[in-house]
């Protein structure tokens, strides 16, 4: 079972750790890239904008798959979340 409020935070604290935490590395490893490039955007202001799209996107993304993934690990669970 995953923590879905978990994986929510660790995508707070940084994009893609939420979806390392729940299994998807090479999801985790592409945000995580992706705020890493954000940072250097934050120099010509636009950074600031990618960010926070970023997080939000991060967060919803963990919080639902880490539900799905429950889901369908849950005896009669409803796997077409």
């Amino acid at each position: 079972m995953k923590s879905a409020g978990l994986a929510a935070v660790l995508s707070f604290l940084l994009p893609g750790l939420g979806q390392i935490y729940n299994g998807q590395i090479l999801k985790g490893i592409v945000l995580i890239v992706i705020d890493a490039i954000n940072a250097l955007l934050m120099f010509v202001l636009i950074g600031f904008v990618t960010h926070a799209i970023t997080i939000i996107y991060a967060i919803y993304d963990a919080y639902r798959t880490a539900e799905r993934i429950n889901a369908s690990r849950s005896p009669g669970g409803r796997s077409s979340l």
